[in-house]
């Protein structure tokens, strides 16, 4: 069924609703967890009266902006998606560029989604947060831990969900070349698969060890001053008779264990105040709890959700009045949480050094492979297709044993092909070849036939008083003439078959003689004149290389590779009479350069980029695009050269580049 652009949206929906579906009640259970709130006040009436809002409102509002957030993003980066119902059903109407944009943002989007879904949603909820509490404390910043741990795992699981579904919508996509895209990187990929997780939950155990460290800490310090404060009970009320009184007694009786701690005295009418009688002030949360829950609590007051400072507590009676005299006190620093914080950044950036060797490692077996693929795709010559040796047991080892087995199999294709076209080739020449062996066998007919009647004149002059020595020493040199023209004849006859049998011979068959440009050249010739004069084409020859440079090697293999050159050469012209094609030759200090030049109309681009990379063809139907192919490959596997070319409207010119190797 196909993926429409609804259907699409529809899936993306569906993940969106099936994580907030777990991500709240995570939320829900964990904040108060993390955060160490107090006991009995979240979900309730405390908690609605104070803040006008109920507990499970606030984290259904931060789940709703998450999920709205997200839905925001994906649409926002996902507007591509209508053009892809038409682009399947009219894949015509849109050129390969247009197409690869599609596939472009296709490729990319899930990681630009991926990054805006992590920052932007964390950010708006601290600031969020931060401003609904009028502060920027250690509550906002445990809170954005949490949060940006919670949110990203949801994300990466987003992320690989948004992949897959994609990865379904490219399947459907016209096949292009994909080599101008912008490309993904291995490593980027594992380190945005396994990164974010890896941080995400080593921040999320990181908030879980200090908050047990901050409960542990809480407990201790709480029971400690409350032991304290003790002597300050109702029982012993009588012993202080006026407030000053009081603050004589915890002056002198009452040990703060952390200079940032403080005693506080509560008077009757509301007012806090420390042991110099300087008025104090604490949060409205504070004061709500002492008044409510400390009695419940043992005297134990919170200063607020999620900030690590508390108080121990204690009612005092003077003269009839009630006072509260309490210590409040800092359960954890927030250098102890910025310690947490280096700790974890270097834990980060050592896993993270870890992981990208790892990556570069993986990489790099995944690139060899990959690089020896390319041999296959590039070099139809099965000599240069080399096994990988495998070093590990693992999913890589297998990928190794597949593609020796893969280069196995193409060699023999290979071989294949390339005696296919040997074979095609061949048959387009024995119709010439034919033609042009019938001349030199009618002038060797010719020949014996003149032979034959002067035989007959000699056997007739023998004897014949009126023939002298001259005329006899005539005819033999008539005789000899004739010999002559004949041993011509059969000497190029002997080049034909020569010639004809080197290309019948298979091409993989080991074959390195010695031969010289000129000998190259002369089999070409042969070869290639009935289709030159068939199509009344000139072939200008012109070796500037000297008979004393002497090659060595297959010399069918080269002659196949220029037949083909001049073959193509000659369809360019499209059936156009009275063309000409250069064939040269020429030594650029130790290379040789054999030059095949035409005058047509040019390679069209569409085919210019593939050309030697993969079976181009510039013939159509007519056409496999083997051959340039080919003879690529043979170059630069069996001679250790190069093919180059330039075109344009007014022709094409090959060179081929022959090293001597100091022969």
């Amino acid at each position: 069924m196909r993926l429409k652009k609804y259907n699409i949206y529809f899936k993306l929906l569906i993940g969106l609703i099936m994580g907030l579906l777990v991500i709240t009640p995570s939320l829900y259970f964990l904040i108060p967890a993390i955060l160490n709130y107090p006991d009995g006040t979240y979900g309730t009436s405390f908690q609605t009266e104070l803040e006008n809002t109920s507990y499970i409102n606030q984290v259904s509002l931060i789940s709703f902006a998450i999920f709205a957030l997200f839905a925001i993003i994906i649409f926002f980066k996902t507007r591509f998606l209508p053009k892809y119902d038409d682009l399947i059903k009219n894949p015509s109407k849109y050129s390969e560029r247009e197409i690869n944009i599609v596939k472009e943002k296709l490729f990319n989007t899930p990681y630009s989604i991926f990054l805006y879904t992590i920052i932007i949603p964390s950010v708006t909820l601290t600031c969020v947060h931060a401003l609904t509490i009028h502060q920027l404390g250690i509550t906002t910043l445990k809170l954005f831990m949490l949060v940006i741990s919670f949110i990203t795992l949801y994300v990466v699981t987003m992320h690989i969900y948004i992949n897959r579904l994609f990865k379904k919508i490219l399947s459907k996509l016209p096949e292009t070349n994909l080599t101008k895209i912008r490309r993904t990187s291995l490593t980027k990929r594992i380190l945005i698969n396994i990164v974010p997780v890896f941080v995400a939950s080593l921040l999320f155990f990181m908030l879980f060890g200090y908050t047990r460290v901050a409960i542990e800490k809480g407990n201790s310090s709480f029971e400690a001053y409350k032991q304290s404060l003790k002597y300050y009970s109702k029982s012993n009320s009588d012993k202080f008779n006026s407030l000053d009184d009081l603050i004589a007694y915890c002056q002198k009786d009452i040990e703060l264990f952390n200079s940032k701690d403080k005693v506080f005295i509560r008077k009757p009418n509301g007012d806090f105040i420390d042991l110099n009688k300087n008025q104090i002030y604490f949060s409205d949360f504070f004061i709500k709890y002492l008044d409510e829950m400390s009695q419940n609590n043992n005297g134990r007051v919170y200063e607020y959700y999620g900030v690590d400072s508390q108080a121990a507590t204690q009612e005092v009676i003077i003269n009839g009045e009630k006072y509260i005299i309490g210590v409040y006190f800092n359960i954890l620093s927030i250098d102890v949480l910025n310690l947490f914080l280096i700790s974890y950044f270097i834990l980060i950036v050592i896993d993270l050094i870890i992981l990208v060797l790892f990556s570069f490692s993986l990489k790099y077996d995944i690139t060899e492979i990959s690089e020896k693929f390319k041999t296959i795709e590039t070099h139809i010559n099965s000599e240069t297709i080399s096994k990988i040796s495998s070093t590990s047991n693992d999913e890589i080892g297998d990928l190794c044993t597949a593609y020796n087995v893969i280069s196995e199999l193409t060699k023999d294709n290979q071989d294949r092909l390339v005696e296919r076209e040997r074979l095609a080739s061949l048959g387009q020449m024995i119709g010439g070849i034919a033609h042009n062996l019938k001349t030199p066998i009618f002038s060797i007919s010719g020949g014996v036939e003149g032979l034959n009647d002067l035989i007959n004149e000699f056997d007739e002059s023998i004897d014949d008083p009126e023939v002298n020595s001259q005329d006899m020493h005539d005819i033999a040199k008539d005789m000899e003439a004739w010999t002559t023209k004949i041993k011509e004849q059969l000497s190029y006859m002997s080049e034909v078959i020569t010639a004809v049998k080197g290309q019948a011979v298979n091409l993989s068959g080991e074959d390195n003689v010695e031969y010289t440009i000129n000998e190259l050249f002369s089999h070409v010739n042969i070869l290639m004149k009935h289709e030159l004069q068939t199509a009344l084409i000139k072939l200008n020859i012109e070796n500037n290389v000297s008979n004393d440079i002497i090659l060595f090697g297959n010399i069918n293999n080269l002659v196949q590779v220029l037949n083909n050159l001049i073959s193509n050469a000659i369809q360019a012209y499209n059936g156009e009479p009275e063309k000409e094609i250069d064939l040269k030759a020429e030594l650029d200090q130790n290379t040789i350069v054999i030059t095949i030049k035409d005058y047509g109309p040019g390679i069209p681009d569409s085919v210019r980029d593939k050309l030697f990379k993969e079976m181009a063809t510039t013939k159509g139907k007519e056409g496999t695009g083997l051959g340039l192919f080919m003879s690529y490959s043979m170059i630069k596997a069996k001679f250790n050269g190069d093919i180059k070319y330039t075109t344009s409207k007014n022709g094409t010119e090959f060179k081929i580049y022959l090293p001597l190797n100091g022969r």
